[in-house]
């Protein structure tokens, strides 16, 4: 079977590199690798997530779901120094490149950890949570992380996914209608859409 971003130990030959990005008026530098997702340059639909992202006026920390090796938790925790940050993955290659980003950009406020989907999330009061979500993975996992992603937000907290047009974001503007009761779309970009729920 082919290895995907998803996957949890990638056997494709570890190459490194290193390049730079400007995020949020922030200089970030990191390194990535084979077998990890966009390992050339930040994403479109993640740049687009990280810019469009405003944070709650609600108390808690904040989750990063499918990290990778790190771009969205890293440059929001850099903006948002007095919130604390969890990111998660289930590639653990991913995990190890975020771990090394954070210590590359000195952001100490956040914790990353492996989680399939948000199982092994203990923290059940986060103020937002934001996803790029893994849609090679499939459309149950998907829904999976927002009916999860649910049961961990506060009362008021935010969810915020990023998705293209093509690759299903009015199913899951339904779903997240289905499951929050609300959902909007915050904006569209080149055919991605950010979308936002709110738990009432």
């Amino acid at each position: 079977m082919a290895d995907h971003y998803y996957t949890r130990n990638p056997e494709v030959a570890s190459e490194p590199t290193f390049w730079n990005a400007e995020l949020r008026n922030h200089s970030l530098r990191f390194k990535t690798d084979q077998g990890v997702f966009s390992k050339k340059e930040v994403d479109f639909g993640s740049r687009f997530l990280i810019e469009t992202f405003e944070l709650p006026q609600v108390e808690g920390p904040v989750l990063d779901v499918g990290c990778g090796y790190g771009p969205i938790g890293i440059s929001l925790a850099k903006s948002f120094p007095d919130r604390h940050f969890h990111m998660i993955d289930v590639n653990e290659r991913a995990l190890r490149l975020a771990k090394e980003n954070a210590t590359i950009n000195q952001t100490d406020n956040v914790l990353i950890y492996e989680s399939d989907r948000l199982l092994e999330v203990a923290e059940k009061k986060f103020a937002a949570i934001v996803t790029n979500p893994p849609i090679r993975a499939g459309k149950s996992i998907v829904h999976d992380i927002f009916e999860q992603s649910y049961n961990h937000l506060v009362a008021n907290g935010e969810l915020f996914v990023v998705i293209q047009k093509k690759q299903g974001a009015p199913s899951a503007k339904a779903k997240m209608e289905e499951i929050f009761g609300f959902a909007e779309v915050m904006g569209k970009r080149k055919g991605y859409y950010i979308l936002r729920s709110i738990k009432r």
